[in-house]
């Protein structure tokens, strides 16, 4: 696992009823029930594992409005200010700051595309700079080499991805909220058509409300509901370096490698988009929706192995309420780390940012990415079951946009006016209606 996470301490008994239950303890759960328990509801949240011990915890802790799809930029501009408005209110350290974004190219294609975003983005009032060669190797000095352009986003920024959740999580207890860690939700029931109750692994909360955070679990939890959620992973390996490199920009995206400082003065290093497809059962059965994607992103995927297979996160295997279930015998998905992919990013952080040549590795590890067909999150009611809510497959992006997503689901809950428009994110649209229209950022 990436090290060190934060461990947070909370309840070991589970209440009879609550008025909203929340499954996973990833950053978006965190954040519905924090958001729902500051509007007074009695609020439940169950994890299987440890909190925010999956990609919660696995990713580059960037929070950015650069470069995001127009679907998905409203909730990134405001996850920004939720992000700051965190810690005044709860006094909660998640290490967010606006450090700002650094992208170098040396692509004429490439930096055409990050100009036609600058010029959507400034109809939308978010501001970014297209930067000249001069100033982009000014910028991007520690490369020691001359750049094309680049961009650079001032508000943009990184949070800290080892005790983000867990701020949350203790944020959570602190104004009333229960958090139950290493308790697997197996299910849910129904009363005339309406949810009624969570089953876990340690028996009933009655609600009426369910939300679903489960990351790359979201799927085979909905197949056991007869809920068909196209939804797909992909293992993505990173590696974090000891501190004491000095002179590297916070935040720096290229096309050869990415890097972020971490709160210990170290770095994380990674290849964007770089992965390993491992074959799921859940993956054949969807294989289907995902060719646009795949038709996009291809160069970046290599096959994988059976990992996916043993981790049971993508089965469609069903269970009884009163068995063990697929999450208890996976409490946290720990995927083995690519070395390929690890030595294959050291050699190129190395070649690029000469900072970094006597560098030691601090950890590697690997998470599984979850996406929907189009990129773009499912976060709504499903109609077939009134008051399910489903909210997953962030695509990599959950990270940064999670305020803006449990704000969202507290509004859909509590009945108030959305955060932003809840349309472009509508599980049912993941039927026909959105074939082909892929994110593109």
């Amino acid at each position: 696992m990436p090290a060190p996470l934060v461990r947070v301490e909370t309840m070991a008994s589970q209440p009879e009823a609550a008025d909203v239950v929340v499954i996973g303890g990833g950053i978006v759960g965190v954040f519905a029930a924090y958001y729902l328990v500051r509007r007074g509801l009695k609020v439940v949240l169950v994890e299987k594992g440890l909190i925010g011990a999956e990609q919660s915890s696995r990713n580059w802790g960037w929070c950015r409005q650069q470069n995001r799809d127009a679907r998905e930029l409203p909730i990134a501009t405001k996850s920004l200010d939720l992000w700051d408005r965190f810690a005044a209110e709860a006094g909660e350290d998640t290490g967010f700051r606006r450090c700002g974004l650094l992208y170098l190219s040396d692509r004429d294609k490439e930096l055409e595309g990050w100009a036609r975003w600058r010029d959507f983005a400034r109809t939308v009032g978010v501001t970014t700079f297209m930067l000249s060669s001069l100033e982009a190797t000014e910028r991007g000095k520690a490369t020691g080499k001359p750049w094309k352009g680049g961009v650079f986003s001032p508000s943009d920024g990184t949070a800290d991805p080892s005790k983000a959740a867990p701020a949350v999580a203790r944020a959570i207890v602190n104004a009333g909220g229960i958090v139950l860690q290493n308790c697997a939700a197996r299910g849910i029931e129904t009363t005339g058509g309406q949810l009624s109750a969570v089953i876990t692994e340690k028996g009933t909360i009655r609600t009426k409300i369910a939300v679903l955070a489960g990351g790359a679990w979201a799927s085979s939890f909905c197949n056991n509901l007869d809920v068909r959620f196209p939804q797909a992973s992909v293992r993505s390996s990173i590696l974090s370096v000891k501190p004491g490199v000095e002179g590297l920009p916070d935040a720096l995206h290229t096309t050869e490698v990415s890097t972020t400082r971490r709160a210990d003065g170290g770095y994380t290093l990674a290849i964007s988009g770089r992965a390993r497809v491992d074959v799921t059962a859940q993956q054949i059965r969807f294989a289907r929706y995902f060719v646009p994607m795949f038709a996009r992103r291809w160069r970046n995927l290599a096959p994988g192995g059976l990992e996916g297979w043993r981790s049971g996160h993508e089965s469609l295997t069903r269970w009884r309420l009163d068995e063990r279930t697929p999450m208890e015998r996976m409490r946290i998905l720990d995927p083995a780390a690519d070395e390929s992919t690890i030595a294959e990013i050291l050699r190129r952080a190395r070649h690029l940012l000469p900072a970094l040549a006597k560098a030691r590795i601090a950890s590697k590890w690997a998470g599984y990415i979850d996406s929907t067909p189009d990129g773009v999150p499912a976060v709504g009611e499903i109609p077939s079951i009134p008051g399910f809510i489903l909210a997953a497959g962030f695509s990599g992006h959950g990270f940064g946009i999670g305020p803006g997503a449990g704000h969202l689901i507290a509004d859909i809950v509590t009945g108030r006016s959305p955060l932003v428009d809840p349309v472009p994110y509508r599980p049912e649209r993941l039927t026909a209606s959105s074939w082909g229209k892929v994110a593109e950022f």
